[in-house]
């Protein structure tokens, strides 16, 4: 008989969190910038209405709040308002986060920014300064993950000023030590592929290097927040596009583009990985794009350019992250179970913590212990090469 998930106290096997996040600290830019860039680069300035991150000279500002509700009831969330001197440590510290684990019973995470969610052109358009705030960013998650005994997973951001230095700086971090990087665009810094981008990608592919694709990017017209107040996040409006956002809605064009953009043809080992758009979209959009491509492959010439059908590019080529998503687990077998990997977006407001043991329970219960562990520990294990991480909590 299949042995069934019931409770969290069955799981005998190190969890890995598959999309977690660091609230950069106010200081990061500032200490680790040229001097001749520190007026521009992303500071901390403090209001009446709480922090706010201020970019370029204030050509864009950030409230803070919703980055940092871990630990907050829900009648405390607010889009404004935080301040750092508030939120929780493990946000910015890296023995304070590893406690925070400690306390929710995860044993690794997959870290990606806070302040860079939208892509490396919240910094500047301009090259120079975009391009010193990259690194820095890059450098300091390095730093914060080193002391953690393999448990924090550093994931590098690209630049989105060129193919040259999309792939330059990819080929740095995988030299230093990242285990994946964050793109917003395509590497030759737009919406749109281009040839160019086959350097990128070829780089990636060799070197078996995830790249991800974070929601929040990728985006034409990204959200604005009003001079820092956050006015755009509020209302009943607001709340709608937060529910289309984590049920995929966000991640279906951008999807699309990468999907149908031909890549997969020359690069069939490239590793995709959709971040905090949850599953369950997943098979409805596979069987529509299959049935798509049957009808319009020939009048559009897109046979000549594409010879699988997308639900097979998909499953090999594609992972995807999910938080509360007990439709998308109960559709697994509808997409590629090896490929699904549970998160908790801690310290973000889509986190349960210190309860994620109640949100793994309500996501998992009745499936098989088996078929959970794919999703818990070994999916995530395996794409980013994690040998550090033990299969068992109790090795013989």
């Amino acid at each position: 008989m299949q042995t069934r998930f019931f409770d969290t106290a069955s799981i005998d096997y190190p969890i890995i969190d598959s999309d977690a996040h660091v609230n950069e600290p106010p200081n990061l830019w500032q200490d680790r910038v040229p001097a001749k860039w520190k007026e521009r680069a992303p500071r901390v300035l403090e209001t009446e209405r709480g922090d706010i991150w201020s970019f370029d000279a204030g050509r864009e500002k950030w409230p803070v709040g919703l980055t940092a509700t871990a630990g907050q009831s829900f009648f405390q969330f607010s889009a404004v308002g935080g301040r750092y001197s508030e939120m929780r440590p493990g946000s910015f510290e890296t023995e304070a986060r590893l406690r925070d684990l400690d306390a929710d019973g995860i044993f690794a995470q997959v870290l990606y920014p806070s302040v860079t969610l939208k892509g490396a052109r919240i910094y500047s358009g301009e090259r120079p300064l975009q391009l010193a705030c990259v690194r820095a960013y890059n450098e300091w998650i390095l730093e914060f993950c080193c002391d953690s005994n393999g448990r924090l997973i550093p994931q590098a951001i690209i630049p989105t000023t060129g193919i040259e230095d999309a792939v330059a700086e990819l080929e740095g971090v995988m030299k230093s030590g990242h285990r994946g990087a964050v793109i917003s665009a395509f590497p030759n810094g737009s919406l749109n592929p281009a040839p160019e981008d086959r350097a990128f990608w070829s780089v990636a592919q060799e070197a078996g290097f995830p790249i991800a694709i974070h929601i929040g990017s990728f985006l034409p017209d990204a959200p604005k927040s009003k001079g820092g107040t956050g006015e755009s996040w509020t209302g009943l409006r607001f709340v709608g596009r937060a529910a289309w956002t984590k049920a995929g809605g966000q991640t279906l064009d951008v999807v699309c583009d990468v999907l149908f953009s031909g890549i997969f043809e020359a690069f069939p080992d490239l590793k995709i990985v959709l971040v905090e758009a949850n599953i369950g979209w997943i098979p409805t959009l596979l069987e529509q794009a299959d049935d798509m491509f049957r009808r319009f492959r020939w009048y559009t010439g897109a046979v000549d350019e594409m010879k699988r059908m997308p639900s097979a590019i998909f499953y090999r080529n594609f992972w995807s992250t999910f938080m509360l998503d007990s439709v998308g687990v109960e559709m697994r077998h509808r997409m590629n179970l090896d490929r699904i990997m549970w998160s908790t977006d801690y310290p973000h407001s889509g986190s349960d913590w210190p309860n994620s043991r109640i949100t793994i329970e309500r996501n998992f219960r009745g499936v098989p212990a088996d078929e959970v562990k794919k999703m818990l520990h070994t999916n995530c294990r395996d794409l980013y090469g994690l040998d550090q991480v033990p299969d068992s909590l109790f090795p013989a």
